[in-house]
């Protein structure tokens, strides 16, 4: 699960470079256009492999963000941050872990990340351009400055047209490779005024878990 949340919100550095700068403009491209939009809801795939351990999983989620604000499901379970409280329902377990989620703090693994870029922890050069299904996509590769890291590289998939993110493969030092697909961008929807707050009305029968 944490695996999972963290290939969706890593974050990217920007460096100096020739390739980097041109980097730099696309990256800060998809960023203003993010910071313009409301609201965004995403539906994605996301795929781990690992062919030495024979191992395939596939599963498909989705993602409600506003400002710090956001509402995920994968796996089956919900996570609910209202800008002050994180809220972590598990339905098949009937429990609800209630935290305070510090978004300063630099370990923090948060939706609201997910589309922040050039924070640190990275090096990133221009890769290669792909057409995918009639659609360009300019892959940006980035590399872990910490050479402890457990990641080998990540390959950020960005349309040209739209500036929005298509994809990220990530590979692991492992062999582990996990992508995650976007297969719907919308922003600027309607929203319940109720959505990222948490009804314990709806859960009186769970197990509530309180953490410090």
């Amino acid at each position: 699960m944490k695996q999972i949340i963290s290939i969706l919100f890593v974050t990217l550095f920007v460096l100096s470079g020739f390739s980097q700068n041109k980097g730099k403009d696309l990256l800060n491209e998809v960023s203003e256009k993010v910071k313009n939009y409301e609201n965004i809801q995403i539906e994605f795939k996301y795929i781990l492999e690992n062919t030495s351990e024979n191992v395939k999983q596939e599963t498909r989620g989705d993602v409600v963000l506003q400002s710090e604000k956001y509402k995920l499901n994968i796996l089956g379970i919900t996570r609910l941050y209202d800008g002050k409280t994180l809220y972590t329902i598990s339905p098949e377990d009937e429990e609800v872990t209630i935290s305070t989620q510090k978004e300063d703090e630099s370990d923090a693994i948060t939706p609201s990340k997910m589309l922040s870029f050039y924070e640190d922890g990275y090096t990133y050069e221009l890769d290669i351009i792909q057409n995918i299904k009639g659609r360009k996509i300019q892959y940006v590769k980035l590399t872990p400055i910490d050479s402890n890291s457990e990641i080998k590289n990540i390959l950020l998939g960005i349309d040209a047209s739209t500036k929005h993110i298509y994809n990220l493969i990530q590979l692991g030092k492992n062999g582990t490779k996990t992508t995650l697909t976007v297969n719907s961008f919308k922003t600027n929807e309607p929203l319940s005024k109720t959505l990222f707050t948490f009804d314990a009305n709806k859960y009186k029968d769970y197990y509530i878990n309180k953490l410090d």
